[in-house]
């Protein structure tokens, strides 16, 4: 979340009353994330988040993100939920952007994740990847192995920036991926970007996931594969075993993971580390000038991928091939 298209209050004003949300009390922006343009919202009946979808999002893509919010939600699974006006529209204009007005969820995100929440995520995941088994909408995710070279050849002249020799790594390495990514492994709806900032607790217990803009239609374990290098390595970017071995297990007590998808975690794991760290890069080097945004340090995916470079099973990550439980 962050803001980069400022909203004057008659604007918002007007916006919201085409909705049976209240009057405006009062509004701010959100800092925190990269993609969207986020304000908290005060209105007479509660509170929510509006967002602005900024270019890097199509807008013929919201209706698949807005609509498997709601699906989502109607199979059981604690998510954000898109407002509508009066009309059934959850999808307006603002400021010139598409807008729309999600749900508030009350609860924090973890800034110190513990074993507790790695269980936790791992039920949440294996639970949403069977819900979505019902929605019929798909998306391309634009962000898989086939538009990492493009990503990589837009910053390849500056990645020197990162690490002395991250050009032949990072090319190396695409090479690899390109060549071994499967093919054959199960496929659903993914959230593709469950970093702890996109998980709520009260307490130890989850109130909710936000920020679907990222979910498409992929390799279910991929998505595993992006928790567990979001969630299960420390501050000082070492592994921590326990905590994968708690995700692991949780995930797999909720939705099996086949021999199959046990066996490619590492490369898929390898794969998750690319997409971030040139993502990131990419952010790091084009925030827009006076944008209140935090850009992620890229830096941390080039160590995580290092690490995985080294993994030879899932024995790695904690469990037993085959007796994940």
């Amino acid at each position: 979340m962050a803001v980069y298209t400022d909203v004057s209050a008659e604007e918002l004003a007007d916006f919201l009353s085409h909705y049976d949300i209240g009057e405006l009390l009062s509004y701010k922006g959100i800092a925190e994330g990269v993609e969207n343009s986020n304000f908290l919202l005060h209105t007479t009946r509660g509170t929510y988040i509006l967002t602005l979808y900024e270019k890097r999002v199509a807008a013929g893509d919201l209706p698949f993100f807005l609509n498997l919010m709601t699906h989502l939600a109607a199979h059981g699974l604690h998510c954000m939920q898109p407002m509508t006006t009066r009309s059934g529209d959850a999808l307006g204009t603002l400021a010139g952007r598409p807008a729309a007005i999600i749900e508030f969820l009350e609860g924090v995100w973890p800034r110190r994740p513990t074993v507790q929440h790695c269980t936790v995520v791992g039920d949440a995941l294996a639970t949403m990847h069977l819900a979505g088994a019902g929605f019929e909408m798909t998306r391309a995710n634009a962000l898989s192995v086939a538009g990492w070279r493009p990503l990589f050849a837009a910053v390849e002249g500056r990645t020197e920036e990162l690490q002395a020799g991250a050009r032949n790594l990072l090319a190396t390495e695409l090479d690899h991926l390109e060549k071994a990514w499967p093919r054959t492994l199960p496929t659903g709806v993914i959230h593709a970007d469950l970093f702890p900032d996109n998980v709520l607790f009260l307490g130890d217990k989850l109130s909710g996931l936000i920020d679907f803009y990222f979910a498409c239609s992929d390799i279910l374990a991929y998505d595993v594969a992006i928790c567990l290098n979001a969630w299960c390595f420390e501050i000082d970017h070492s592994f921590n075993v326990t905590k994968a071995r708690a995700f692991l297990n949780a995930y797999n007590r909720v939705r099996a993971l086949s021999i199959e998808e046990q066996e490619a975690l590492p490369l898929l794991a390898r794969g998750a580390s690319i997409r971030f760290l040139l993502t990131r890069f990419v952010d790091w080097l084009n925030v827009p000038p006076g944008a209140l945004v935090k850009p992620k340090d890229p830096q941390e995916y080039l160590r995580k991928l290092r690490f995985h470079q080294g993994v030879k099973s899932i024995r790695d990550y904690g469990v037993e091939q085959g007796l994940v439980a």
